[in-house]
């Protein structure tokens, strides 16, 4: 049995290594092993979306426009706020809004569950702890002056061990990648294939941009903006304007798609 003399974090990869090439422990094990290494060096402020970033929910927006958001969005959970960005008074479990149907009287007011505040520094593993011991699935980042830094969530956390989680409104390769929006925008995957969604839209690539061959839009998106966008920037293909509205694992998950009305004939 192997017995390592463990003193820094390299100490501990190097030992994790030989015991992977030895056959102590698998190839799986020994990513989520180094992943576990990795967290405990890791703080929220590391792995959380940034606050322009925040998918968020305005407390005075009508009751349509905030169903309208969240079926689009599709997130479980958003912070809501009142006023400016900044002041989050609290978080809408999506799922709670199936109480309206049945008690008007109530508002999304009433829904708001308590927000969870914590620093940027906060490390990780003491992170994945207070979630457990709060039942809290999602955390507000602020900065050292009390500024609304983030969000972090759980799921974020457990990523960093075991690689990305697919939830439930991640899909499977065969439901389909390009979805009508009731906004009258569209929901496509990062992952479509380049000819289905430039057949679905009825474009064509400009001479530049068929010089490469590329597989997917996201591939494509990507290369003509030197890098992988973030969540709410936008790039424009022909008449349409592409939304990033969901990255996973270095990658765009989803975009969202609108017609330039300024570009149709």
């Amino acid at each position: 049995m192997l017995s390592p003399k463990i003193g820094d974090s390299e100490d501990v990869s190097a030992f994790l290594l030989k015991a992977q090439d030895s056959k102590a422990i698998s190839a799986e094990t020994l990513r989520m092993m180094l992943g576990i290494l990795e967290l405990t060096q890791q703080c929220a402020g590391d792995i959380m979306v940034a606050a322009p970033a925040m998918d968020v929910i305005n407390i005075d927006d009508s009751m349509d426009n905030i169903l309208s958001y969240v079926i689009d969005i599709a997130h479980s959970r958003f912070p809501v706020y009142e006023g400016e960005k900044e002041n989050i008074i609290g978080i809408l479990h999506t799922k709670d809004l199936i109480k309206l149907q049945k008690a008007p009287e109530l508002n999304v007011r009433t829904l708001l569950r308590p927000t969870v505040w914590i620093p940027e520094s906060k490390g990780l593993v003491d992170l994945l702890r207070e979630f457990r011991r709060n039942r809290s699935h999602q955390a507000i980042v602020v900065d050292e002056f009390g500024r609304v830094a983030g969000l972090v969530t759980i799921e974020d956390v457990l990523e960093e061990i075991v690689g990305e989680i697919e939830d439930e409104f991640d899909t499977k390769e065969d439901t389909g990648e390009i979805f009508a929006l009731s906004d009258g925008s569209y929901r496509v995957a990062g992952r479509a294939q380049l000819n289905d969604v430039l057949k679905a839209f009825n474009i064509e690539l400009t001479k530049g941009e068929e010089e490469e061959d590329f597989n997917t839009i996201g591939g494509l998106i990507a290369h003509e903006m030197g890098y992988v966008p973030r969540r709410g920037e936008i790039f424009i293909l022909g008449s349409l304007k592409f939304e990033v509205m969901h990255t996973k694992s270095g990658a765009v998950k989803w975009f969202r798609v609108r017609k330039q009305v300024n570009l149709l004939k």
